[in-house]
């Protein structure tokens, strides 16, 4: 499948909790959560080399659509909750339409 849609969206947790957030996103993978869906085709948390506290969150999907309607459930909507308790800022949303690159 293509990525017709994504996102990047950088989150800093609250001091030392760096783990618990990338703990947490990385559930977003388990069946049954809007990663492990087929269509979402990139999922990437990724952690800041100077920071511990700072996540990357990449995602990219097969259509807006198919995002916004997964996102919309109640797992992710789960997640998003949990997430909010750890966060302490977090960057503008981002989102775009790739045009060229690589992901398996």
């Amino acid at each position: 499948m293509n990525v017709r849609y994504g996102f990047n969206a950088t989150l800093t947790a609250k001091p030392g909790m760096g783990d618990r957030l990338v703990d947490l996103l990385s559930t977003g993978l388990d069946e049954g959560k809007p990663a492990a869906s087929e269509h979402c085709v990139v999922y990437l948390v990724c952690r800041s080399a100077s920071d511990p506290d700072v996540v990357h969150v990449t995602e990219g999907w097969t259509s807006e659509e198919d995002h916004h309607r997964i996102f919309a459930g109640e797992a992710a909507q789960a997640i998003v909750s949990q997430v909010q308790d750890l966060v302490a800022a977090q960057s503008p949303y981002t989102d775009y339409v790739p045009v060229a690159g690589k992901a398996f």
